[in-house]
């Protein structure tokens, strides 16, 4: 009988198509469908976290964050001054640079700048927080109520977010902050009410989508009531760009409220903010630069993190990205 003819050779004695691990450097990013890995093995929660760790800049600024936010926390131990105390007498230690003894300089007052930067960012960072946590609850809410529902509901509820969207935003805060007063909550409170369309409206986009799954129809078949088609099976779907905008919304929370404080018409002094500190500042531009300086820097260096962290968080967690580096 004629002999089979021999199976043409694989270079690195591997199969066809796939990487032998080392030959070849192009190899080392495979799509986990051409490793003919199970997807059941790699849940989307893990390879989330993956692709995560693997974004440099996303990790930096976790890293970033998590720090700047210990510092704040623990500003009553690393500051050896209070930041509302003026020495007697205060014209002997006002706008002194920085040095040993004040790491950041003093103010006009005399008062240690390095206590106050450290005690502004626990304003700064509340708000932020508050105003992403509050502005996603109400965006999650409208937009998924809008999106499920539809009809003249979803026709009337994006009628309103258009107008609220059309509206002058920095003048309406600049009046309602006048009107309501200074305090954190209230700023925390109406930068809320302004900061919800832009997630209700992709939150409703994606529940417009989601609806109509077979998922969702075969919960509906089986009798499961609105909410909890809701709530269990679309909800879950939409987190990931919901965690990315509340992510964002932090930044921009940060940002709006500084320009407020340094407008005068945020949270107000003896109470400091990055936002005033900068206010109380800007006098001194020439003649004491640090009291610009360190607030900026430290603005500057938390919303640049916050971002790069909403940018890995939406790499992380997009369904389209299956690539992982092995």
């Amino acid at each position: 009988m004629p002999e089979r003819p021999a199976a043409p050779a694989v270079a690195g004695g591997g199969a066809p198509g796939l990487a032998d691990g080392g030959d070849d450097p192009g190899s080392a990013l495979l799509s986990v469908e051409a490793e003919g890995i199970d997807a059941a093995n790699i849940s989307p929660g893990r390879l989330a976290l993956r692709r995560f760790r693997r974004h440099k800049l996303a990790m930096i600024s976790l890293i970033v964050l998590v720090v700047m936010t210990l510092l704040t926390i623990l500003a009553p131990l690393l500051a050896t001054h209070g930041y509302a105390d003026i020495p007697i007498p205060s014209v002997l230690y006002r706008l002194k640079p920085p040095s040993s003894a004040h790491l950041m300089g003093t103010d006009a007052l005399g008062r240690d700048m390095f206590a106050r930067v450290l005690y502004g960012g626990r304003i700064s960072l509340a708000v932020g927080a508050g105003v992403a946590f509050l502005s996603t609850v109400i965006g999650t809410f409208i937009g998924a109520i809008s999106g499920y529902y539809g009809g003249k509901l979803d026709n009337f509820l994006m009628r309103f977010t258009d107008l609220l969207l059309s509206i002058p935003l920095l003048v309406i805060l600049i009046v309602m902050a006048k009107v309501l007063g200074g305090s954190i909550f209230d700023i925390v409170l109406i930068l809320s009410l302004f900061f919800w369309m832009p997630l209700a409206r992709i939150v409703r986009g994606l529940f417009l989508s989601m609806k109509q799954k077979e998922f969702v129809e075969a919960a509906r078949a089986v009798g499961a009531s609105d909410r909890r088609i809701m709530l269990r099976h679309i909800l879950p779907n939409c987190i990931g760009p919901i965690i990315v905008n509340a992510t964002l919304a932090v930044a921009a929370a940060i940002l709006t409220e500084s320009v407020l404080s340094f407008l005068g018409f945020g949270i107000q002094p003896p109470t400091p903010t990055w936002g005033n500190l900068l206010e109380d500042g800007r006098n001194y531009t020439t003649t004491a630069p640090w009291l610009v300086w360190f607030p900026g820097l430290a603005i500057l260096i938390t919303v640049l993190a916050v971002n790069f962290l909403g940018d890995g968080l939406r790499d992380a967690l997009d369904p389209t990205q299956r690539r992982v580096r092995q």
